[in-house]
């Protein structure tokens, strides 16, 4: 069957129907052109750019001129939510050594570049979007001076096979309490920077997320799920306490890892893989008893299942489900989590498989209540004013559109990669790509 980026409206109709797949379809796509308010701030339309990494920046942590280029097209792209990527609060949790880092030596850096875009949005479209910084420490991902460096919550199976992380490499509950001090810190230094709001990062196996599934793990950060969810809680709740009332304090959230238990999180315990959010919800209740409005929702492992948390076209194998059925899995997945919290305001993920047909379907979820923002990853470096396109012509250019070809990550997973798209923006990665990955 077909797996290429739909083109055409029609094939993706053909294929929702023969897959069963079930996704909604609206050929009004107004309601993303609606306001959204999130407490006393206000999110102009219902796109998103999503957290997309780009490793260019400084080695002391700072945006860097390719950072800048980025962020200069997403703001001329006319979406309302900018979810600024992955931006580190402790030096040794750092993914590569140009990740962002913001520390106290470096917050004037940041509020230039936040005031950059938002000068350069409203400039540009006569609006100003949110801008929301991602609080991280990379766990086992972490390589903050080029080679791996792994902190992690516990030994995997599944990851480690037969050749378990060293145990010093373990994290004892003392750095994590650590580690929440820093998330706190950085929520405040997010603010002192301009940003309007933090996300206190617990997606893709990063420490964070990683903790949700530790449930062997021994002392307060493991075992039962207010143990494993504690970090998250904690850190969110003193982000809250010590930022203003009109600073939005969020989370990029993995609902479902896609591994069995005890090894995922929004699994049921019988050794399945099929999503049970029974414990995800009883998260966004108590985030949102702890006053969180806005959740940014994801899924999967983009460096073991990303099939799961960005169907692809190629990738480095070959999924056993059609691309599709990852994409319907998420927004599903999405829509079930707000029918049993639908105070929470939520922000999907995994639309960019989709096309063309990616405003409809997200118009067609937001009229059926099943979530309210739609948060483009890949798209957006390929494809920077796509909000601008779908809120003026109604519609995505086919020229434009990401074909889920995977080169971006390629380029992201060599060493000294600075990824972005080699298709439609050749000029500056093309280059890239055939000097890291050697590709023709």
């Amino acid at each position: 069957m077909n797996r290429k980026v739909y083109t055409k409206a029609e094939d993706f109709h053909a294929q929702n129907a023969a897959l069963g797949t079930a996704l909604p379809f609206s050929d009004d796509v107004s309601v993303l052109r609606t306001p959204l308010a999130v407490g006393s701030r206000t999110i102009p339309n219902r796109l998103a750019c999503q957290a997309m990494e780009g490793c260019d920046g400084t080695a002391g942590g700072s945006p860097d001129a390719l950072t800048a280029r980025r962020y200069d097209r997403f703001a001329q792209g006319g979406a309302g939510l900018i979810w600024f990527e992955a931006t580190s609060v402790m030096k040794e949790g750092r993914a590569n050594p140009r990740q962002l880092y913001i520390h106290d030596g470096n917050v004037d850096d940041f509020r230039r570049q936040v005031a950059h875009i938002k000068e350069t949005a409203l400039k540009t479209n006569g609006i100003e979007p949110l801008v929301i910084m991602q609080a991280t420490h990379s766990g086992r991902y972490s390589k903050p001076d080029g080679t791996p460096a792994p902190l992690i919550a516990y030994n995997n199976p599944i990851f480690e096979k037969d050749h378990p992380i060293a145990p010093e490499r373990v994290v004892t509950d003392a750095y994590l309490d650590r580690v929440g001090e820093a998330l706190v810190h950085g929520a405040q230094l997010a603010e002192r920077a301009g940003f309007d709001g933090v996300d206190i990062k617990a997606c893709h196996r990063y420490l964070n997320s990683e903790l949700l599934s530790a449930y062997n793990r021994p002392g307060k950060y493991g075992g039962s799920l207010e143990n494993r969810t504690r970090l998250l809680r904690e850190s969110i709740a003193g982000a809250k306490a010590i930022c203003g009332k009109d600073f939005i304090v969020s989370s990029r959230l993995n609902v479902y890892d896609g591994f069995p238990y005890p090894y995922g999180f929004g699994v049921k315990p019988d050794g399945s893989t099929e999503f049970d959010p029974t414990e995800p919800v009883w998260l966004l209740r108590e985030l949102r008893k702890l006053g969180v409005e806005l959740l940014n929702i994801t899924m999967g492992n983009p460096y073991f299942n990303p099939h799961v948390n960005r169907p692809f076209v190629k990738g480095g194998y070959v999924a056993d489900e059609h691309p599709l059925e990852g994409v319907a899995r998420m927004l599903h997945g999405i829509a079930a989590l707000k029918k049993e919290v639908p105070d929470m305001k939520l922000i999907c993920s995994a639309l960019t498989y989709l096309g063309v047909a990616a405003p409809n379907v997200l118009a067609g979820f937001i009229r059926d209540g099943g979530f309210d923002v739609g948060g483009f990853g890949r798209t957006i470096f390929a494809y920077p004013d796509f909000a601008k396109d779908i809120l003026t012509n109604g519609a995505m250019d086919s020229k434009k559109i990401c074909l889920c070809c995977s080169m971006c990550t390629e380029i992201m997973r060599a060493p000294g990669g600075t990824p972005g798209c080699v298709v439609r923006d050749r000029d500056i990665y093309l280059p890239l790509h055939k000097k890291l990955v050697g590709g023709k």
